[in-house]
């Protein structure tokens, strides 16, 4: 792997911010890298709080999208709450729709069946609204490219809101209001809000021309925060502050679909991790497995057994999920080797018979080992569908874009997207984009990289120090956990691997004869040679606690070492 050290903070800004708030230079340097340089923003960076969000207001078309709303509230008009069937959108559909019951009790839920209708709009659901009477969709997640759907539902005396974070296109629907900071005249001070954060906004807004207070709306924090951690959007800004929130909501009085999970995995203390590998892939499983709206079900239940129920059931669809990723990227990876593709820029699978709810998955576990821009696809309906993800550094959108003349429709973000295309276009797509990226994909990106925050002496590293660095959380980017180098270390000579088939190392490091700090390497076991007999070596790391016969401690997590160059 590369190792990417990044540059040195300014030494005086972080001299200074260490004595304004008592703490060791380490912590200081990390901040000011960060960005903050002051005791005021330190403290708004340890004490996010509801204040520092922006007023919904400064969104473009909030204003329409108020009004719209509040109008057919006053009119009791039929309400459709619709969105995607990932992480996102269910818990957009979930907030929006238990925010509105508030408030009518003609509101209805909508999720597109993955397989029938894919991703996004669908014309069935335009049609599932005209025959129920309804007068006004409240699309999240998803609608900004939506153009042809939103005019055929237009046509059909229904009004749109789209509160998408999606990229838009070149034209934009005729809806009532658009609700999308990425639009290019929206003065919106924060652009990378998820599709659950845009319907906080929304809500937020609302409950403004509602009189509801600040306490009205906590409990919808769970939601976004599930959702900020699913979408690996970046954790800065207004983001970091509701993820915060939500968090604190989660661990403190989660709701009952929520608990129900929590219980069921013995989870004591969430973190915005345990969100993304634990909690996000149950409701995911839903909309991979069976059906989006289960997901819903389970984040509006509000009796305590009947969601314990539902959640039982999710998580049958995830174990069945495990199953079949496993078995699809064992039949991917033969593919690439009978095709004797190991050596392409990119990788393009394809198979009819694989199920369309892991593919997304699959593409990044393929990345786990050839490591390049990845799309997997399998048949849907009379078309193919792909999910593509992407290698640090690389936009793979852009690369989708750049080969669209082969494709039906595509969407989706820098390091993730979804295409569509007719099976005669796949051979001239595969090889379009294995040309754009062989042309484009720099060398560098081809290596697995580590950026490094800084170098630490082991000496360093101590309670008050990890207590301070836990409240950088909650980690994501644009704000990862803290990761340092340490050179020079020596193993005490107890170095040994562990795990199934040994694949992991454990260690205790020194350095300069210093007390020693234990170490576990995930996958690492095969370097137990480079120090083995004490020999120097340098080492990646982030900080952790390992809890063992009831004593905690400090230990670090290991991302990579090699031989000590000192």
């Amino acid at each position: 792997m590369r190792w990417i050290t990044r540059e040195k903070a300014d030494k005086d800004k972080a001299n200074a911010l260490a004595e304004a708030l008592g703490v060791a230079f380490p912590i200081a340097e990390l901040l000011v890298q960060r960005g903050i340089e002051d005791f005021d923003a330190a403290k708004d960076f340890f004490r996010p709080h509801f204040d520092q969000l922006h007023p919904p207001t400064l969104m473009k078309d909030m204003d329409k999208a108020v009004g719209r709303i509040l109008e057919a509230l006053s009119l009791e008009e039929s309400i459709l709450v619709y969105g995607d069937y990932d992480v996102d959108g269910t818990t957009s559909v979930a907030l929006m729709s238990s925010f509105l019951k508030n408030f009518s009790d003609q509101i209805s839920t909508y999720i597109p069946d993955r397989y029938t209708e894919g991703y996004g709009v669908s014309y069935q659901g335009i049609d599932y609204a005209a025959e129920n009477n309804i007068n006004l969709i409240i699309a999240l997640d998803c609608g900004i490219k939506a153009v042809d759907k939103v005019a055929y539902a237009k046509e059909k005396g229904i009004d749109f809101i789209i509160c998408d974070h999606h990229r838009p296109g070149d034209e934009l629907p005729d809806a009532q209001a658009i609700l999308n900071p990425k639009q290019i005249d929206c003065s919106y001070p924060y652009k990378e809000l998820c599709g659950c954060g845009i319907g906080f906004k929304l809500i937020q807004a609302l409950g403004e021309e509602l009189g509801l207070e600040e306490i009205d709306l906590i409990p919808y924090l769970d939601l976004v925060a599930t959702a900020i951690g699913a979408d690996i959007v970046p954790l800065d800004g207004e983001n970091r502050t509701l993820a915060s929130l939500g968090l604190e909501q989660l661990n403190n009085s989660p709701r009952p679909g929520f608990k129900a999970i929590i219980d069921q995995v013995g989870i004591e203390q969430l973190t915005l991790t345990n969100v993304i590998f634990i909690i996000a892939p149950r409701i995911n499983a839903a909309g991979r497995m069976n059906h989006g709206s289960q997901a819903v079900e389970l984040l509006v239940e509000k009796d305590a057994s009947k969601a314990r129920k539902i959640s039982s059931q999710i998580e049958q669809n995830n174990t069945e999920r495990r199953s079949v990723e496993s078995k699809i990227t064992k039949e991917a990876l033969d593919q690439i080797t009978n095709l004797k593709e190991e050596k392409a820029a990119s990788t393009v699978v394809y198979d009819e018979h694989w199920h369309k709810g892991v593919i997304g998955i699959v593409a990044s576990r393929l990345i786990d080992t050839y490591y390049r821009p990845t799309l997997v696809f399998t048949k849907s309906g009379d078309q193919l569908a792909a999910s593509a993800r992407s290698v640090k550094g690389f936009d793979i959108y852009q690369a989708i874009e750049a080969c669209s003349d082969h494709l039906i429709q595509f969407g989706g973000h820098k390091y993730a997207a979804g295409v569509t295309l007719k099976p005669e276009q796949y051979n001239s797509f595969k090889k379009a984009f294995e040309a754009y990226v062989s042309l484009n994909l720099e060398e560098e990106l081809k290596t697995p990289s580590i950026s490094i925050d800084m170098e630490l002496r082991l000496e360093d590293i101590n309670p008050k120090f990890y207590r301070i660095l836990k409240q950088f959380a909650p980690f994501g980017p644009e704000n990862w956990a803290p990761t340092f180098i340490s050179k020079g270390v020596e193993d005490s000579g107890y170095a040994k691997t562990v795990g199934e088939d040994d694949k992991h190392l454990k260690a205790r490091f020194s350095q300069d004869m210093a007390y020693g700090t234990d170490a576990i390497g995930f996958d690492l076991g095969k370097h137990l040679n480079l120090i083995t007999g004490r020999k120097k070596a340098d080492i990646v790391y982030s900080l952790d606690h390992n809890t063992w016969q009831g004593t905690t401690s400090i230990q670090l997590k290991l991302k990579d070492l090699k031989a000590s160059e000192s």
